[in-house]
């Protein structure tokens, strides 16, 4: 049965105002991190990762100025955004991606930062809705970590072209996870250098580099990030 409790409403109050005071610092961080570098602070995007927070927490987010989340598992994604519809948010899939989940990727959501083979972009584009362009990033796996996802550095402008042609998948950059033991200056300044290289003969826009979360995001920003996605530095520590 609903109710109104003033212990409930103390509780959502004060998680607002964390979850908006958390956001606060993170865009000061971003554009003392941007600036450092003599680059413009709204040339970076924050993603909000949401992946086991409620959509409450969300709206929260949104009220304190995001409008780009992240969400890595799917089935707990769909009814989120399902409630959320009535906001202009943007959606980002940053999750592994099985090929039975492609459909519903594709239906639901407006990016996707993980696509790490070219079966997995070919699915993608064929099942994007009718008059849908779904953006989206390769992921390569820069510190050559056998746990992770994504395409060889060697690898990736092979994948690029095959890549080009697939008319609802607009490929716009580069994406990675490091390794939790990797330098991240080094691993960023690798990833930059590689999106400058790609950049030379991939189709345009050429414009997103997905890199850095909470841990590291000022490196990933000197090192030319375009998106950050951070979660626990905005809603706190996942259960």
């Amino acid at each position: 049965m609903a109710h109104g409790c003033h212990i409930c409403d103390a509780v959502g109050s004060k998680n607002l105002r964390a979850i908006a005071k958390n956001i606060a610092t993170i865009q000061a961080r971003k554009a003392a991190a941007a600036r450092s570098a003599g680059r413009d602070p709204e040339s970076v995007v924050i993603v909000a990762v949401a992946k086991r927070k409620p959509a409450s927490d969300i709206e929260q987010a949104y009220a304190a100025g995001l409008t780009n989340f992240g969400e890595n598992y799917l089935q707990e994604a769909i009814p989120k955004i399902a409630a959320l519809g009535h906001l202009p948010l943007t959606w980002h899939f940053i999750g592994s991606i099985q090929s039975n989940k492609t459909r519903a990727i594709a239906e639901h959501f407006d990016w996707v930062h993980t696509v790490d083979r070219t079966k997995i972009a070919q699915r993608l584009n064929d099942q994007c809705p009718a008059g849908k362009t779904l953006q989206a990033c390769l992921q390569v796996n820069v510190d050559g970590d056998p746990a992770k996802a994504g395409v060889a550095v060697a690898e990736a402008q092979a994948a690029l072209l095959e890549m080009a042609d697939l008319p609802a998948l607009r490929v716009r950059g580069l994406m990675t996870i490091l390794n939790v033991d990797a330098d991240p200056q080094a691993s960023y300044q690798r990833m930059h250098e590689l999106f400058v290289e790609l950049g030379r003969s991939a189709p345009k826009p050429w414009d997103t580099l997905s890199m850095g979360m909470s841990r590291d995001y000022p490196q990933a920003i000197a090192n030319g990030a375009t998106i950050v996605r951070i979660g626990t530095e905005i809603f706190g520590a996942r259960d």
